[in-house]
């Protein structure tokens, strides 16, 4: 079983995983500064499971797209205080890859309702 419970059969090539993954990754992150714009990233390793040099390395590329910005808070004690806010082209990146992943997650149920039905006509 590959991402997300998804099965993949030898045609599937480890670009096209690894570049599913990372699209997963930005979607996750991208959800969460959406409903956590404070969170610090270390935190939001925790809450995604992914290592901290992956939040920073993906926080960096969605910066580098133009899709999240950053906020320091100069007035703040704590210096190191950054608030993670989506972009315009953020938000409508951030649902494409939802509408992306449903499509995905659609795709699979009926592949899967079918093997279910072909089980069943073995019996």
């Amino acid at each position: 079983m590959g991402l997300m419970g998804r099965s993949y059969a030898p045609s599937v090539s480890k670009f096209d995983f690894m570049s599913e993954l990372a699209e997963l990754h930005n979607y996750k992150l991208l959800k969460l500064l959406d409903d956590n714009p404070n969170l610090s990233q270390r935190e939001a390793a925790d809450v995604l499971g992914i290592s901290l040099g992956k939040v920073n390395y993906c926080l960096r590329a969605l910066i580098d797209k133009g899709w999240v910005k950053i906020q320091n808070f100069k007035n703040n004690k704590n210096k190191l205080a950054y608030s993670y806010l989506l972009t315009p082209h953020g938000i409508e990146e951030k649902a494409r890859l939802l509408r992306e992943f449903y499509e995905i997650k659609k795709k699979e149920y009926e592949e899967l309702k079918k093997e279910v039905e072909l089980l069943k006509t073995e019996e």
